[in-house]
């Protein structure tokens, strides 16, 4: 029988239907508007620092050069490294040609300005608000291979949507460890977000269970984590599948998101997990986490160019460290210019 799991929570009253704690009140985040310029200021300077060995190893060949021939031949190598994908590369370099064309550039420190353009451009399509208001409660599926970051970023995600208003429950998926359950229950605990969970037993259950449970509390938003998995598990595969259509069963127009969390330092291994999943559960939003201090910083382009058969999906957040306010929207031009900083 599912228990609901919460910070606090009162023993529930024995009926015959399984019975869940009421969901505790979200806790407001009150903080002056004042303030938010310097996290700003704060995030962006740690995107930046996080994107360094990527950029650093594109801006260090505007120095000192000629804008010539030569220029572009290592430009290209270096996307390549930075895991921009073939694709993705050939894009951005004839944009960025035919600027240097058009514009008449002779200094490589403008090419290097109109580089960041082009490269905003290209990484616009992934650029999307993510829409809280569109069902009540808003389902939200969330998959990944285990490592990603998956029940981390769930946390930080409950703390997001409630600070903009949102009544969160969260629903504990993965019912093949015990940490996993531990670990969301700690967050649910730490965000003040009740979590319904169960030991062992069917996840397609639980997130039936709390798919309802949400309806009948009123919830805003109920998130459904699901056991960390690689794409070549297809016992697993299938089993997400499956939790997918319990959802449905519950509400007919669910799940209204399903996400991916990727970790960014796996480099064109993401483009793989993504063509996978989506291929079983299809991706409406991907959330990038552990960016800080990759050399990979170009795996965003290769997935806006489509490289590898990959869709260009939607990039809701993306993440830099491990504090609450350290998964942030992804901006194409905040992305672009923190990766090619001067």
């Amino acid at each position: 029988m599912p228990v609901a799991a919460t910070p606090a929570a009162p023993a529930p009253t024995p009926n015959p239907a399984p019975a869940f704690a009421p969901a505790p009140a979200p806790v407001p985040v009150a903080e002056p508007v004042a303030a938010e310029a310097p996290k700003k200021a704060s995030w962006l300077s740690r995107l930046k620092q996080g994107l360094s060995r990527t950029g650093q190893s594109i801006g260090g060949i505007f120095i000192g050069v000629k804008v010539d021939e030569n220029l572009f031949e290592e430009l290209e190598s270096a996307l390549i490294m930075a895991d921009a994908g073939l694709e993705a590369t050939e894009k951005l370099l004839t944009a960025l040609r035919a600027r240097v064309k058009k514009e008449r550039i002779e200094d490589p420190a403008k090419v290097k300005t109109a580089l960041r353009q082009v490269l905003a451009d290209h990484l616009r399509p992934l650029e999307r608000a993510f829409d809280l208001t569109r069902a009540k409660p808003l389902v939200v599926m969330i998959a990944g291979v285990n490592g990603a970051g998956k029940t981390t970023s769930i946390g930080k995600l409950a703390h997001t949507f409630q600070r903009q208003g949102a009544s969160v429950l969260l629903a504990a998926g993965d019912t093949f460890r015990a940490a996993a359950r531990e670990q969301l229950v700690e967050w649910g605990s730490r965000n003040n977000v009740s979590v319904i969970a169960q030991d062992g037993g069917d996840p397609a259950a639980v997130a039936f269970d709390s798919v309802n449970a949400g309806r009948a509390r009123g919830m805003g938003v109920v998130m459904v984590d699901t056991a960390g998995r690689l794409p070549t598990q297809l016992h697993l595969m299938e089993e997400l599948k499956k939790i997918r259509r319990v959802i449905g069963k519950a509400d007919a127009t669910a799940p209204h998101e399903v996400l991916l969390v990727v970790d960014g330092n796996t480099g064109q291994n993401a483009l793989a997990q993504i063509r996978a999943f989506d291929a079983a559960i299809t991706l409406t939003g991907l959330v990038v986490t552990k960016l800080d201090g990759t050399a990979k910083g170009g795996t965003l382009a290769a997935v806006a160019a489509g490289s590898q058969g990959v869709r260009p999906i939607p990039v809701y957040w993306i993440g830099v460290g491990e504090s609450l306010e350290d998964l942030q929207p992804f901006v194409a031009d905040e992305f672009a210019a923190a990766l090619l900083a001067d």
